[in-house]
């Protein structure tokens, strides 16, 4: 038998409507890593939110944190960090957005918000992960991994643009949801994060089995030798990754399902 890595996102993805982990999926998983295959969760969520699911799943699964702007074993040593520049992370700090559109930042010690967003925490009403809510004006810019804004989606567009003119070449922009605008140091994404652990495990692409469904998953599963896409993905996703094939709805444990068929479970 060749090991094979089996890496997925999480939101819209491998966790249910509900943000948990259906049955059947921690079932499978654990199968596969019995028959010596690789698991790893590759997420826009910081660490601490994904330690979680991990045990949760019990299996010794690597975690892509903050779009790969973190990588753990399984044993939670670091095995990579990348950070903003203190000096892009003040200018995406002070960027002038509407009221209704709440700054966070993602740091090693946690997430910070400016403002109180009790609606936010229903995403991580599993894990029990929250934030503290620091005024803009007292945000430490060093060690973040990244910086995130929450809100309408034209007002993002614009806070966009904003960032792409001010540090465009230093920072990798991209969507986890379309009222979730998220910035990293460039070069960090999923897809980056996910060859050097592909490296470390003395695996290739072609070994690879990645699923996800928004436009933060689109460097990590044109890598991947085999990328599924969900059926609930972003519109864009599909025709943005080369060779995708389009599997179920994330409601209904459609990663669990395909991996039973592609493994004869």
């Amino acid at each position: 038998m060749t090991p094979r890595l089996i890496v997925s996102d999480l939101d819209g993805t491998l966790l249910g409507s509900d943000h948990s982990l259906h049955e059947s999926t921690v079932e499978v998983l654990r199968a596969l890593v019995k028959q010596g295959h690789h698991v790893a969760l590759a997420s826009g969520r910081h660490y601490h939110d994904m330690k979680v699911f991990r045990d949760q799943l019990d299996v010794p699964a690597h975690l892509i944190s903050t779009n790969g702007a973190y990588v753990h074993d399984p044993e939670d040593a670091l095995l990579a960090a990348i950070h903003v520049d203190p000096e892009h992370a003040k200018t995406l700090i002070d960027l002038p957005r509407p009221p209704q559109v709440r700054l966070n930042i993602y740091r090693e010690s946690g997430w910070h918000i400016d403002a109180e967003a009790p609606h936010l925490l229903s995403l991580h009403a599993s894990t029990g992960f929250s934030y503290k809510v620091v005024s803009p004006a007292e945000m430490d810019t060093n060690g973040v991994g990244k910086v995130l804004y929450l809100g309408d989606p034209k007002a993002l567009k614009q806070l966009e643009a904003q960032a792409q003119e001010a540090h465009g070449d230093n920072l990798h922009i991209t969507y986890s949801t379309i009222d979730s605008l998220e910035i990293m140091a460039g070069g960090v994404n999923k897809g980056v994060a996910l060859s050097s652990l592909l490296e470390r495990l003395g695996l290739t692409p072609a070994e690879c089995l990645a699923f996800g469904d928004n436009l933060n998953d689109t460097e990590m599963l044109n890598l991947a030798g085999e990328a599924q896409v969900m059926a609930n993905a972003h519109p864009a996703l599909f025709d943005r990754v080369k060779g995708a094939e389009r599997i179920g709805h994330h409601g209904e444990a459609a990663v669990a399902e395909w991996l039973k068929k592609r493994f004869g479970l």
